[in-house]
């Protein structure tokens, strides 16, 4: 992604953008191709609108120097500004610096995230390197450092208050973290890392993108046997899009292999579609990730080193909550040792089932999910199966919205087809504040898997609120992977992911309630980002939501208590394998990157490390190496993902002030959360803040509750 320079200091350690390259002081475009619909300022209603009819991917080459151009010469005005360094001459129009490269990058993240076709892989493989060269080439400059250390080291006289305070030290901060006080050779070398990065960055998601765009294809209809009817039409459609008449179609993404694994009752059929999936990158062929993966290991211990930081993870969490990987690893080993004696209890009971069952089979990783169901219902008489029916696809985004209305007095109206989105199935809506009327922005909703797409869920935004230079309103986006419904049909999903829908709907809650002044104090540390959306996770299954809005998608009907009392009876259900699976790639992710010596054979780390912690043999790591995105399609989230549980344990200690009043929608308790926490982006340190809110620091005890972990 690209970012201007405001953006960029709202980010945690040393995230760093596929930014460019150096490029001539007078660049040439692509010939015959017009950039103008990507270089333009956004036209529109609420306050301009990315004109995603009017783009193609072609256009983006032609873009990319004009946009570098402006932001070289925004820059360099400000480092050759002849006027004392203060944060008025230096700090302030940083904030306001390289525009258009902001509008071009928001657009062109959208396409390698959600449109990469063959085109765009290419177009990024090329210019992927060129745009780090570039942000270095303006970001190293030592002239510039020079300007802003002077308004550092004068800042006691310069009558600053508390936020540009806070953002004077922080751009210091980034930019020594970044290797301003190096020498220039060692900055010329921290460049190249950068560049050789985002190469082999870009070769990874590539990779795995290929593999997920596989596909298993299933010609008798007897292996569906157990599968709900409305996803074996789902993959029914799949075969049809992709030319297979009559036949079924499970792509290789984890939204059609979680139900497989779930229901289907041929063990070969769930294990083949279980290989394919945990292989993703690791086949030996020309997607195969571990190469580049010890690339990418080598190359992060050289830039820390030189950096100044023992290793990858030192450097990574230099501006986190936790502060040392110590400390994150303190939380995960708490955690661990009783989610892997849950793990023993669960297989315990899914081995007697199956015995009793007479299936004379062992309990293998692509049983588990199958056999919990079986368990399930069994000790809670409550089958997924019953609960899918209630949850419709649509009816759960509006519950998201009369969440947020309810909580944040925010108000969603649907403006699909009024406003360019970037794929037919993209839905727009406008937000406004339900008591002033005020426009707070536009929310776009992309909610289906499609090849070119990455998996997963994410969130993001192409603009983010800020008042310096004149309020500006936000337009975020939830991006998700659901199975769409066939033709006629309505599209139901699973609980996990009406879950993971308010969860990404909670990021896009943080973007629209922001209330800063800079763009630098937008972003938050990587283990707080989580925080907000883990916390919005809570209201879907509240009574009242409940009743509005889980309703049957034949009857109508709300779903009944009976089945609401089995599913909060079976809340602390399978939580050893929830835990497990994403908590033993938050430890190898830790382990791997907190080393001076980089790992070289990546099969053998993730072997001996999940062997050292006794992984259980029934459970495959949520993100083995070889295909996992969070740490090696960026640096976003490498040395990170511990974050999850660090912001789940704030999340469960904050959803017991919720409860604690009595009434999990209390607007007194709701209004704080916004005030002191939600509104305030990175204004204050995020520790200090969260103890205004609650008092104290988070309560690692209403984790353990709510996965039902011993307390004592």
């Amino acid at each position: 992604m690209i970012v201007r320079l405001g953006a960029l200091l709202a980010t945690t350690a040393l995230a760093l953008p596929a930014h460019g390259a150096a490029m001539p002081q007078t660049p040439t475009t692509t010939a015959a191709v017009d950039a103008t619909p990507l270089t333009a300022k956004w036209g529109g209603p609420y306050q301009g609108v990315p004109p995603w009819d009017q783009v193609t991917p072609a256009m983006f080459p032609a873009a990319f120097p004009v946009a570098m151009a402006e932001m070289r010469r925004d820059i360099h005005a400000i480092r050759d500004d002849k006027r004392p360094a203060t944060f008025k001459t230096v700090i302030e129009p940083l904030q306001l610096a390289g525009e258009m490269m902001d509008r071009v990058g928001s657009m062109w993240g959208v396409y390698t995230s959600n449109l990469a076709t063959k085109e765009v892989q290419a177009i990024d493989r090329l210019w992927s390197p060129k745009l780090s060269a570039f942000n270095d080439e303006l970001f190293l400059d030592p002239k510039l450092f020079a300007r802003i250390k002077t308004a550092y080291d004068t800042r006691a006289k310069q009558n600053l208050n508390p936020q540009q305070l806070r953002l004077l030290e922080r751009t210091y901060r980034s930019f020594v973290r970044r290797g301003s006080l190096l020498t220039d050779a060692q900055r010329q070398q921290v460049s190249g890392l950068n560049q050789q990065l985002s190469v082999a960055h870009n070769d990874f998601s590539q990779k795995v993108l290929a593999d997920e765009e596989t596909w298993i294809v299933v010609d008798d209809a007897r292996q569906l046997a157990g599968l709900p009817d409305s996803f074996v039409a789902s993959l029914k459609a799949a075969a049809d899009d992709r030319g297979l008449a009559s036949k079924w179609a499970i792509v290789n993404t984890r939204s059609s292999v979680a139900p497989v694994l779930t229901y289907a009752t041929d063990r070969p059929l769930r294990e083949k579609v279980w290989r394919a999936f945990t292989m993703r990158g690791d086949n030996g062929n020309a997607n195969d990730t571990k190469a580049t993966i010890a690339t990418i290991l080598k190359l992060r211990q050289e830039r820390a080193k030189l950096l100044g930081f023992r290793n990858h993870a030192y450097l990574r969490m230099d501006d986190t909550m936790a502060g040392t990987p110590a400390n994150a690893k303190a939380l995960m080993m708490r955690v661990w040792p009783a989610a892997v004696a849950r793990v023993r209890e669960e297989v315990a009971d899914m081995q007697a089932l199956a015995t009793k069952d007479g299936a004379n089979i062992t309990i293998e990783p692509w049983d588990y999910r199958f056999y919990a169901e079986k368990v399930r219902k069994a000790k809670y008489d409550l089958d997924e199966s019953e609960v899918k029916p209630y949850l419709q696809l649509d009816n759960i985004v509006q519950a998201a919205f009369y969440a947020a209305g309810r909580l944040y007095d925010l108000k969603f109206t649907e403006n699909t087809g009024q406003i360019p989105v970037f794929e037919k199935n993209v839905r727009t809506f406008v937000v406004t504040d339900a008591k002033s009327g005020r426009n707070v922005g536009v929310f776009y909703l992309d909610n289906f898997a499609r090849s070119g797409k990455r998996s997963g869920a994410w969130a993001t935004r192409y603009r983010g609120q800020q008042k310096l230079g004149g309020e500006r309103n936000v337009l975020a986006s939830n991006n998700n992977n659901f199975v769409k419904g066939a033709t006629g049909q309505p599209t139901l999903i699973s609980l996990d992911d009406a879950t993971t829908l308010f969860h990404e709907f909670g990021h896009a809650i943080h973007s629209l309630l922001q209330d800063v002044t800079y763009p630098g104090l937008a972003g938050t540390p990587r283990d707080f980002v989580e925080y907000p959306s883990q916390v919005n996770e809570n209201w879907l299954l509240t009574r009242d939501v409940l009743d509005r809005f889980v309703k049957h998608y034949q009857t109508g009907q709300p779903m009944p208590q009976a089945l609401v009392d089995k599913i909060e009876k079976s809340s602390t259900f399978n939580q050893g394998f929830d835990t497990v699976e994403y908590l033993s790639s938050a430890i190898v992710d830790m382990e791997l990157h907190d080393r001076e010596t980089p790992v070289t054979d990546v099969a053998a780390f993730e072997r001996d490390t999940l062997a050292k912690l006794g992984m259980p043999k029934e459970i495959v790591m949520r993100h083995r190496l070889p295909q996992f995105n969070h740490l090696f399609a960026s640096d976003a989230y490498s040395a990170g993902y511990y974050s999850y549980l660090w912001s789940e344990t704030m999340d469960a200690d904050t959803w017991a002030a919720f409860e604690a009043t009595g009434n999990v929608w209390d607007k007194a308790t709701a209004d704080r959360f916004r005030k002191t926490l939600l509104s305030t982006g990175n204004e204050t340190d995020r520790k200090e803040a969260y103890r205004a809110f609650r008092g104290r620091d988070p309560d690692v005890t209403a984790l353990f509750k709510r996965r039902g972990f011993p307390t004592n």
